[in-house]
């Protein structure tokens, strides 16, 4: 292990089947709010996956903080929290409490702690004192705060969303945006939500599994809309592209 803060990529290849998924050689991301953009089928949840281990390159090296995602996982996936797009898939457990119990029982913490740290959570994201509620009735935006508030509980360094506002109306995605904010952790998110993006310090484009533009939000999101225009122009686009 190093001193160095931040994500870093070296080399990194991850395929599927003769088929490329990602081919990113030297990416440092360090700072607080980072985003990723690209179209579907672009390599973007694939990098994120690299982050905290659920995908683990074929060739390469992904570190963070120093750690190697491949031979220090558990302690990788102690430090980056995963939010995924449904919150579907991260809701096991019937009621929001024992949900939110869930992860922190696994972290073997003293009952009272896991009930400091649910509660908390919970007010942070506006589902205070709705413990005992199902929590496969709430609505998609509830669903996905929960999902989020059981991640933060669990006080990770790093916070990784992929497509967090995907399933939320309007009203639910400024909602998310206005939570996200002030959070302490370390962000980076990959979205389809340009507004979203606005907010990061640095935004990066992925089209067919590589890095094309990395920049200040403005400057990247003109950079997408021209990539997205060219492939138009070809008569084409990139996720068909990268599928092929």
């Amino acid at each position: 292990m190093t001193d160095e803060r931040g994500i870093a990529l070296d080399g990194v290849r991850v395929s599927r089947g003769e088929r490329s998924i990602l081919a990113v050689d030297d990416l440092r991301l360090t700072e607080s709010r980072i985003g990723l953009i690209g179209a579907n089928g672009s390599g973007k949840s694939t990098l994120l996956r690299c982050f905290n281990g659920l995908v683990a390159p074929d060739h390469g090296r992904v570190t963070v903080d120093g750690l190697d995602a491949a031979k220090a996982t558990r302690a990788v996936r102690r430090k980056v929290g995963f939010v995924f797009q449904d919150p579907e898939a991260q809701i096991v457990m019937p009621t929001i409490a024992e949900e939110m119990d869930l992860g922190l029982k696994a972290r073997k913490l003293p009952a009272e702690e896991r009930r400091r740290r649910g509660g908390e959570a919970l007010a942070r994201f506006g589902l205070a004192g709705r413990e005992g509620d199902s929590a496969h009735l709430l609505s998609g935006g509830e669903k996905q705060r929960l999902a989020l508030a059981s991640i933060f509980a669990l006080h990770p360094d790093i916070l990784v969303m992929d497509e967090p506002t995907a399933m939320l109306d309007l009203p639910g995605k400024r909602l998310f945006r206005r939570l996200v904010a002030p959070l302490p952790q370390r962000v980076v998110l990959a979205t389809h939500d340009l507004d979203l993006v606005r907010d990061c310090e640095r935004v990066l484009v992925v089209d067919q599994g590589r890095v094309v533009a990395d920049d200040e939000p403005d400057a990247a999101i003109a950079a997408y809309v021209d990539l997205v225009d060219a492939y138009e122009a070809a008569g084409r686009d990139s996720a068909a592209e990268a599928a092929a």
